[in-house]
């Protein structure tokens, strides 16, 4: 199999479209950011260019592995209040079992996943998400910046490039 195969195999996988589609019940009508397919993928495709630009050995499906999984487990954030870092590693284990991924694989993404909201992450790959998750919001354009309660060093007030 193909490794980029994998990352559709994600994409259909059972569990997460039906986590996916959880969380976006949860954030219909949300005038802030939401955690949409369009999100995830917007993360992989930043975090992809990063890991061009500073020539890291991260291999292109587990950056898109790490970053469609990132925040699959928002609903749970909702429902019972558990962080969605922690909610989404869990949730992460056996799609990506099931999707072919080894355990040093599954490790690595499940350690990113975990480490993704933190600024000083212990890992090359959660650092990644985490800049490529703050660099995906527009806030520049925003309706709602004003009343978002994100910090000011972490709205992106401009486009980087």
């Amino acid at each position: 199999m193909e490794k980029l195969d994998r990352i559709n195999l994600i994409l259909n996988h059972r569990n997460f479209k039906n986590y996916l589609s959880k969380t976006l019940k949860y954030e219909k009508g949300r005038k802030f950011c939401s955690h949409t397919l369009e999100h995830f993928l917007d993360v992989a495709r930043i975090s992809y260019i990063i890991v061009l630009e500073e020539k890291l050995d991260i291999k292109k499906d587990i950056i898109y592995a790490s970053a469609l999984l990132h925040d699959i487990g928002r609903w749970q954030q909702y429902e019972s209040g558990i962080p969605h870092s922690t909610a989404s590693a869990n949730l992460s284990i056996d799609i990506l079992k099931d999707c072919s991924f080894n355990s040093l694989e599954i490790e690595l993404i499940i350690e990113a996943i975990k480490n993704h909201g933190k600024v000083n992450s212990i890992s090359h790959l959660s650092s990644i998400l985490y800049r490529s998750d703050k660099l995906s919001r527009n806030c520049f354009n925003c309706s709602a910046y004003a009343e978002c309660n994100w910090s000011y060093h972490k709205k992106n007030s401009s486009i980087k490039y």
